[in-house]
């Protein structure tokens, strides 16, 4: 079967029900998804942060529910996006940078967005995809025409999206925040007349008895964005203004050490080839730098609470408020410096902690302003979007609804969160599978062989990004791995009750043996279940000089 009949044959699979829809459909809640790049748990407001100013989303967690232990399951921007659509580990779904492979048609038919597509809901998709379907990836059209309405670019957008993405040329603004906010309101707003030329329709504008669901992924306060400003006079002045009057003063992160100053690094160098990370982190080896890349992460993070606010204010004027559920979060955190350290893709809480707050405009009074302290995963989003359309989760879901952390006082809830980095590349960075408690943490690291990519050295660019079938091979090999009795080279233990920026490793610490025991015997039966024997069909090759970023 070619490429084009094979969409047109997915797309008959997935095609939604335009009939009339049933009582019980008519009554299910609105659902609005926001997904943040690279926002660290501590930069909004509500989390404690001081600094950034984020009125809106801080009034959306009082009026709404946060999740104090939120993380997600793999510390890099694909594999974590897959998972919240799949509701999978990355162990299961099989998808990196390094795998050479995209989501298959029939694992994404048992994705969030298609699932409620199929069963009644008008579905949109607004901001950046990276997530590649089929054997030609991005450029398959099947994750298009997915959905209603969609109106992203494919990989990172930048900041100044139109000059990456020829779908966003006919949007009014220039910055990424303020032409996202241009692609919502054009999907919320049916009866007004349509100028974004590049969205992708299926129906000429969102019907107005029918459920909705918008998925909004952004690519702020990413470095692919953040570094890319420029500051323009034509930006808006909070771009070009906003943080600027504190950024000698800007307090750098807790155990910040600046790399001129690191004596002993945090990991073993066998560990993380730290001389190979990437030079887009760079700027967190400075004070200097830091403060910089921090102004403008603040920045676009304000500018995020500014759409949220919008999206609320819109909301109210077309009557949606109070049937339209709000779930806001992020792909993972980042490194600016803690302990020497920049990047991402290892499995500290700097890296996997991200906000989660579930805005419920139906939750009773006494229900609203929570705090709660349960072990919420990424893989926990798509079986909770199902369960408020009153839909079964998939079998192939692995993550649990939260709702019963809604509107319960004590629920059964998973004791321990799983994680993992599959992500070893030319860039140094190292096999990593975690464990967590409430209180404690156990990581574990598998050998780092810079041998794997003798193939690459003096590569630049875009060649370091491209996977060879020898790569793929050895993806696969890692993924059953440990799964099959490898055994870690390093391991890390932290009590984080009493050291929660994880500086003081007590893994040699007697004291704590039977809690190591235990969470070793944890780790290696998360990490089984996460692999689930998964079958080949979940994934297919992609095609030779496919874009893998």
């Amino acid at each position: 079967m070619n490429h084009r009949s094979s969409l047109y044959a997915f797309l008959a699979t997935i095609a939604a029900p335009f009939g009339l829809l049933t009582s019980s459909q008519a009554e299910r809640p609105n659902i609005i998804f926001i997904l943040t790049d690279d926002h660290r748990q501590t930069d909004l407001g509500c989390y404690g942060n001081d600094i950034v100013r984020t009125p809106n989303i801080d009034k959306m967690a009082e009026e709404g529910v946060l999740f104090e232990n939120a993380s997600i399951t793999s510390a890099i921007c694909t594999p974590s996006r897959i998972s919240y659509f799949l509701g999978q580990y990355e162990r299961k779904h099989g998808v990196n940078f390094n795998s050479g492979t995209a989501i298959s048609q029939s694992a994404w038919a048992k994705s969030y967005p298609v699932i409620l597509r199929e069963n009644g809901y008008f579905t949109g998709y607004v901001g950046k995809n990276h997530a590649p379907i089929g054997a030609r990836g991005y450029e398959t059209g099947i994750m298009d025409a997915s959905f209603d309405y969609f109106y992203a670019g494919h990989g990172h957008i930048r900041f100044y999206p139109k000059q990456v993405h020829q779908i966003f040329q006919h949007a009014k603004n220039d910055t990424q925040v303020e032409l996202i906010q241009e692609g919502v309101t054009e999907f919320l707003t049916p009866e007004q007349p349509s100028y974004l030329g590049g969205a992708q329709k299926f129906l000429s504008a969102r019907p107005k008895d029918q459920p909705f669901c918008l998925s909004i992924c952004l690519n702020v306060p990413h470095g692919a964005s953040t570094e890319s400003m420029k500051l323009l006079p034509t930006d808006p002045e909070l771009y070009r203004t906003a943080y600027r009057d504190q950024i000698e003063t800007l307090p750098l992160p807790p155990n910040y050490l600046a790399k001129a100053d690191i004596e002993t690094p945090k990991l073993p160098a066998d560990i993380l080839h730290t001389d190979y990370r990437q030079n887009g982190y760079d700027w967190a080896d400075t004070p200097a730098t830091t403060r910089e890349r921090r102004v403008r992460h603040y920045q676009t993070i304000t500018g995020i609470d500014r759409m949220v606010g919008k999206i609320r204010e819109q909301l109210e004027q077309l009557n949606l408020t109070e049937n339209t559920l709000i779930v806001f979060s992020s792909d993972h955190g980042l490194f600016a410096g803690e302990q020497g350290l920049g990047g991402k893709a290892l499995n500290y809480e700097v890296c996997l902690a991200v906000p989660f707050i579930v805005y419920d405009p139906r939750l009773p009074k006494e229900k609203r302003g929570q705090r709660r302290t349960e072990l919420v995963q990424s893989i926990d989003l798509a079986p909770t979007l199902l369960d408020l359309a009153n839909l079964d989760p998939e079998p192939s879901m692995q993550g649990e609804s939260i709702l019963p952390l809604l509107t319960e006082e004590d629920p059964a809830w998973r004791t321990h969160a799983f994680a993992e980095n599959l992500w070893s590349t030319y860039f140094g960075n190292p096999r990593v599978e975690s464990v967590r408690t409430e209180r404690w943490k156990y990581i574990r690291y598998f050998k780092n062989d810079r041998n794997n990519w003798k193939d690459l050295e003096g590569a630049k660019g875009v060649r370091l990004y491209q996977v060879s079938s020898k790569q793929r091979k050895l993806y696969n090999h890692w993924r059953a791995a440990s799964v099959n009795g490898e055994q870690p080279v390093y391991e890390e233990l932290y009590d984080l009750a009493n050291d929660p920026h994880e500086t003081i490793n007590l893994v040699d610490n007697e004291k704590h043996s039977t809690t190591l025991v235990e969470l070793r015997e944890r780790c290696q039966q998360s990490v089984t279940q996460a692999y689930d024997n998964t079958p080949t069909a979940s994934v297919v090759p992609l095609t030779p000089g496919t874009d893998s970023k």
